[in-house]
């Protein structure tokens, strides 16, 4: 009996959970890890930068070698199922080690870093090639796996928010610090605050809950470097020692509105949680979705017929390019976020909230995605999206520190055309598939989804690489005020015109992709009636 292609709305929210999942590692390390290693682990940008660009570029291979794994591999649970299950845990487990700074020496640190995200993507791509090439294998129909490639981004988007919503207040939650504090009154709006030291603490942030006042030093010659007036400040802390700032801008202030965070400790904690969180997710898809689509029955598992098939598929190798560019784009958005809102709108706590933002305007886009595909067809649904999110985002290039609005606006409406293009990307990557079988009578789709993962983690690397060398190029240093504010037009480069330029890339690169929308339905029909044949042999 052959599967009618439609999925039940159970089966596709169980899919789509195993996005969410994914995403609670994948942005949590794209959006919070180099701010992690650079201003609580002490490393240097230039030396994440490229940490990431090695390790990112390795893993190409082995998403390659896991997409070939994946078609090969053999249970009663098919073929991609299984890898969901078996690293459901492993990727909790090496997610919250990434999120953990031992105190080791700067080139333990190093080592630690390399070993940890290394392991980081490679228990990643174990499990999210398989989890992208299970889309391809639940239904033979397009247009299906375009709807459920929506429900996945609003699943991945969800998770999304949930780590870049929660976790700066879960860190506030966790890492919070009990000192002895003393505030005594100036004027109306200034106050002498003292903290007495109660622990060591190699990084701490203060700052007042409403995130409003400035801080001063009142001894220079505690400061580490510049002693601009900021909101807030961060500094190491020795036990027993007593440290001293002027705060001024807001009246009425308690003791009780003075904020000390250990972020080392609260990064560490709030990440626990969420990997928690990732394993439960990751094994409810598994329970809740089926395989249903196998490789043609007289088809032999041959490794060098599969990449001879794969390197004639022109519409693969577009995708690939164009997933890469899509990923680049919106990781260098993404990694630059906290380091934006922390260094040049002096309000951390603010960057949760623009990026629940984002997400809520992610999840729209990809709700949307299926309509307007069925419109204007995915190729330039594509392009019309990398036109409009890479200019509407440019215009952050002109917002002060104090125009808020503004800048959410901007990052709303931007961010609404970026996620649409994941959710076509990874139904396209199954098209590509149908494409195989189609003009090869074979077909590899765990290998055709190693372009996801590829992308995903090649694009993610790059994007760290540009941070980190911009951000170096402006001697940017987390730990250092001075370098910090000299940093700042660096920063504003990498939240607004440079990934704007990469998306004009991703755009003329989707233009020349071959599979229009009167090709792929040429393609289903073609490939429905040779399944059914089969089936009524």
């Amino acid at each position: 009996m052959v599967h009618s292609g439609k999925l039940s709305i159970k089966e596709k929210l169980g899919y789509a959970l195993g996005d969410g999942a994914a995403n609670i590692a994948w942005r949590g390390v794209s959006t919070f890890l180099f701010v992690f290693y650079t201003d609580v682990f002490g490393l240097q940008p230039a030396s994440v930068g490229l940490l990431m660009l090695v390790a990112r570029f390795g893993d190409g291979v082995s998403d390659v070698l896991m997409g070939v794994v994946g078609d090969r591999t053999k249970s009663k649970y098919g073929k991609f199922r299984p890898w969901i299950l078996w690293t459901a845990i492993p990727l909790g487990v090496i997610l919250s080690l990434l999120f953990t700074a031992p105190d080791l020496s700067d080139t333990g640190k190093l080592v630690y870093a390399y070993s940890t995200y290394i392991i980081f993507t490679l228990v990643y791509t174990a499990n999210n090639i398989p989890y992208g090439a299970l889309m391809a294998v639940m239904t033979g129909d397009d247009k299906e796996r375009t709807s459920l490639g929506s429900y996945r981004m609003v699943g991945a988007f969800a998770g999304g928010m949930l780590v870049q919503g929660a976790l700066l207040f879960l860190v506030l939650h966790f890492g919070a610090v009990d000192s002895e504090v003393n505030l005594q009154q100036i004027d109306s709006d200034s106050y002498e605050l003292v903290i007495n030291a109660s622990e060591d603490i190699a990084n701490v942030n203060v700052k007042t809950k409403d995130g409003v006042a400035l801080f001063v030093w009142s001894d220079s010659l505690l400061a580490e470097g510049d002693n601009s007036a900021t909101v807030g400040k961060s500094f190491s802390m020795e036990e027993g020692l007593s440290y001293s700032f002027i705060v001024s801008g807001e009246e009425g202030l308690q003791v009780s509105d003075i904020q000390i965070i250990d972020q080392k400790r609260g990064y560490s904690s709030s990440i626990y949680i969420l990997s928690v969180v990732l394993a439960l997710s990751l094994l409810v898809t598994f329970y809740t979705t089926r395989e249903r689509i196998q490789p043609p029955p007289s088809q032999k598992t041959k490794l060098l017929d599969d990449l001879r098939d794969l390197v004639k598929n022109k519409p693969w190798w577009i995708l690939l390019m164009t997933g890469l560019i899509f990923q680049v784009y919106n990781s260098i958005k993404q990694g630059i976020v906290v380091i934006y809102f922390s260094h040049y709108l002096h309000n951390q706590l603010l960057a949760g909230s623009y990026m629940v933002a984002l997400m809520v305007a992610s999840i729209a886009g990809a709700m949307a995605t299926t309509w307007l595909a069925n419109r204007l067809g995915k190729k330039m649904l594509f392009v019309y999206a990398f036109l409009f999110s890479g200019f509407i985002n440019a215009f952050l290039a002109f917002c002060g520190s104090s125009d808020i609005s503004a800048i959410f606006i901007i990052g709303v409406v931007s961010e609404f055309g970026a996620a649409i293009f994941p959710t076509l990307f990874f139904a396209m990557l199954g098209d590509a598939a149908d494409y195989s079988e189609f003009m090869n009578g074979r077909r590899a789709t765990g290998l055709i989804y190693s372009a996801g993962s590829f992308s995903t983690k090649v694009g993610g690397g790059v994007a760290g690489a540009i941070i980190g060398f911009v951000l170096a190029a402006f001697s940017y240093d987390g730990q250092n005020s001075a370098a910090i504010e000299g940093a700042v037009p660096g920063i504003i480069m990498l939240m607004s015109w440079i990934p704007s330029i990469v998306a004009v890339i991703g755009a003329l690169l989707m233009s020349v992709y071959p599979l229009n929308q009167n090709k792929m339905d040429e393609i289903t029909t073609e490939l429905g009636r040779r399944r059914s044949a089969v089936s009524n042999v």
